[in-house]
């Protein structure tokens, strides 16, 4: 949920909306950070949209990024003279980037990256990721293209269909020297909409993260715990040189080698056979036809019968059948074969020759180590790029924060998309105003309530279970509870029913081809089961 400060920030926003009328006019912060894009006049002093090429992994297929970008007023104006950046094309590459004055060093410090993202045209298959790139690759400017080494990838995607939101940071193995990506397991999958959006990520030097959408805690956690792959390698690895023995038998069960088909198993027998005690029901019209043709259609007028042959009428089912049993011929109806017994199968015994699953031996990872300081060894960051391809126009890009200060970005907050935010709401109607990314209070709405946590575990699921239920405990643990209650309660039912089940006797009314208890009751035919014959279920026959 919302954070208090940011509840007060909305409120305040709100209430100064309220009181005038007049369109606000954008004024430039004057909150100062080591990188702070509101995207003033002098924009393109600082930004270069590339003109590299970019080459798919299959194919070796060549595409240019030509997407094109524009810093303008948005589609629908609520602050006066408050532009912003533009990914203007649809399917196409966009790439552009803005170097940063010094370096950012976040060893010793919390990094803070926040910035408002805005889907003008709604979703449809269109990232909204930025990347802060390496320390000495800041500078590529026509050159940044989707090999530009970066440090933090971070923002919003939807990803056609569905959407996430992406938390990834480049670490470079220290014994291998090679970089590796690793990537939020459970990333969150907020409500996107057409509104303006603001994401915040805090990454501190403890190696505790937290992503924000709109102000609410989404995701928290460890660098060291909540990522895929994870940071430390296993001590131990499987054995690449390690292979089954020939002779090793994994296999749990097999037949039964001593077991033999009973004498009177017939396999011949079918499944069901004509019901000899059925008789047709009184009333049934032998001479009847099920369909007629319809006396009420007539041969159309461009029917020509020597070019289109006899002209034959559609038929219609015959009414006098709706008033009758039946009509047309009689066929007995089939009941279940209490001879049958179908294909004779040995039964299944333990394997006494199982070993168990075989597995690889365990060896030491020779590519093994332990960093429990993974912030302090990420790179510096020199620049922020935006490179993503989208099917969708018009996505825009404003008040790009990069600094230490949480602080900082939550006045930030109050000044831009508070405002943003409150003026939006202001023009929809009240029933458009949605609060889907919100659960409502327990003691308020608890059905609500526990429909939310369900809908978030089994969406985090999806995507990895296992850290679905690391990130929502409570939650599985509830669930698991409720199956295993609900098995409880249909065993006790079952014994109910059971124990209350009486003989049916058997009437003397003739029978027909309706279904009648007596019928169910003939029908049950003594299938024995596979690898003996049928006996009394209480007792259990025993292989001598």
């Amino acid at each position: 949920m919302r954070s208090a400060a940011l509840s007060i920030i909305l409120a305040a926003a709100a209430a100064s909306a309220n009181v005038s009328e007049e369109q606000p006019t954008f004024k430039a912060t004057e909150i100062r950070a080591p990188f702070l894009e509101q995207f003033t006049d002098d924009w393109s002093e600082r930004w270069t949209p590339s003109e590299a090429t970019k080459k798919t992994p299959v194919g070796g297929e060549t595409f240019s990024y030509v997407g094109e970008w524009k810093v303008e007023d948005p589609e629908t104006s609520l602050i006066a003279g408050d532009k912003a950046l533009v990914a203007k094309s649809k399917a196409a590459h966009h790439a552009i980037s803005a170097p940063f004055d010094a370096p950012v060093d976040f060893k010793d410090k919390p990094l803070v990256v926040q910035y408002e993202v805005k889907y003008q045209q709604g979703g449809n298959c269109g990232g909204g990721y930025i990347k802060l790139l390496e320390d000495g690759f800041q500078t590529s400017g026509k050159e940044f293209s989707d090999t530009t080494p970066w440090v933090v990838m971070f923002g919003p995607d939807l990803t056609c269909p569905g959407n996430k939101l992406h938390f990834i940071f480049r670490y470079k193995n220290p014994v291998t020297g090679e970089y590796e990506e690793k990537h939020l397991s459970v990333p969150p999958k907020p409500t996107f909409g057409k509104d303006t959006n603001v994401y915040t990520l805090v990454i501190n030097p403890d190696n505790t993260y937290e992503v924000k959408f709109n102000g609410a805690i989404e995701r928290s956690g460890n660098l060291l715990e909540d990522f895929t792959p994870a940071v430390n390698p296993p001590k131990e690895i499987d054995d690449p040189e390690d292979t089954k023995p020939e002779d090793w038998v994994d296999t749990k069960k097999i037949a039964d080698p001593d077991a033999v088909k009973p004498d009177d198993w017939d396999e011949s027998e079918p499944y069901e056979i004509p019901d000899e005690d059925a008789a047709k029901p009184e009333g049934w019209l032998d001479e009847e036809p099920e369909s007629i043709p319809d006396p009420d259609a007539e041969k159309p007028e461009e029917w020509d019968d020597d070019e289109d042959g006899d002209w034959i009428a559609p038929t219609v089912r015959n009414p006098a059948c709706d008033e009758a049993p039946g009509c047309g011929e009689w066929k007995r109806p089939y009941k279940v074969n209490p001879q049958y017994k179908g294909k004779w199968y040995a039964p299944m015994i333990d394997n006494p020759a199982y070993k168990g699953e075989w597995a690889p031996r365990k060896i030491p990872n020779p590519g093994y180590f332990e960093d429990l300081e993974p912030v302090k060894h990420l790179e510096k960051i020199g620049g922020v790029g935006i490179e993503l391809w989208t099917m969708t126009e018009n996505i825009l890009f404003d008040n790009i924060y990069v600094g230490h200060s949480t602080e900082d970005a939550e006045a930030l907050v109050a000044e831009t998309y508070a405002l943003k935010h409150s003026l939006e709401d202001a023009a929809k109607p009240v029933s458009d105003l949605d609060d889907s990314e919100e659960l409502p209070a327990f003691s308020i709405d608890p059905i609500g309530y526990m429909r939310g946590k369900i809908g978030l575990f089994l969406d985090d699921a999806r995507e990895n279970p296992v850290a679905a239920i690391t990130s929502h405990p409570e939650t599985a643990a509830g669930l698991a509870g409720a199956v295993l209650a609900l098995f409880g309660m249909l065993g006790v039912l079952f014994a109910l029913v059971n124990a209350g089940q009486q003989p049916i006797p058997k009437a003397s009314s003739k029978k027909t081809d309706a279904s009648t208890p007596d019928d169910k009751k003939d029908e049950q035919a003594p299938v024995a089961p596979a690898g003996g014959e049928k006996k009394d279920e209480s007792s259990v026959k025993k292989r001598k």
